[in-house]
């Protein structure tokens, strides 16, 4: 059984950030462009085929109108022959998150 903690610390790097999900094409991206934009946040793709470019056809990335509105992260990041792991996803969304912070805004995943 997986426990999750109750409490978030301080330390915590995701301690300040928003979360999104649900089933495809039920209206997450314009939903979280208001959201976003709502909470002063920048929003980093969770989309496990978004972060690839060229993958554009069966991954819905959000419309030029939508990246124009609120800063996106995690997107067209790497090519589709490059090897990518979830540990490098961290990696690279704690650091989004990082800067997201030196420019006083929070992170909607």
């Amino acid at each position: 059984m997986l426990k999750l903690p109750m409490t978030v610390t301080p330390e915590d790097p995701l301690r300040d950030c928003w979360f999104l999900t649900g089933a495809t094409a039920s209206g997450k991206t314009a939903i979280g462009v208001e959201l976003a934009l709502r909470l002063g946040a920048e929003i980093a793709s969770l989309d496990s085929m978004a972060i690839y470019r060229g993958m554009d056809i069966g991954t819905a990335k959000p419309s030029t109108e939508h990246r124009q509105r609120v800063v996106h992260h995690l997107l067209d990041a790497v090519d589709p022959t490059e090897s990518f792991s979830v540990s490098e996803y961290r990696a690279r969304a704690l650091k989004t998150v990082a800067q997201a912070r030196e420019r006083g805004k929070s992170i909607l995943f």
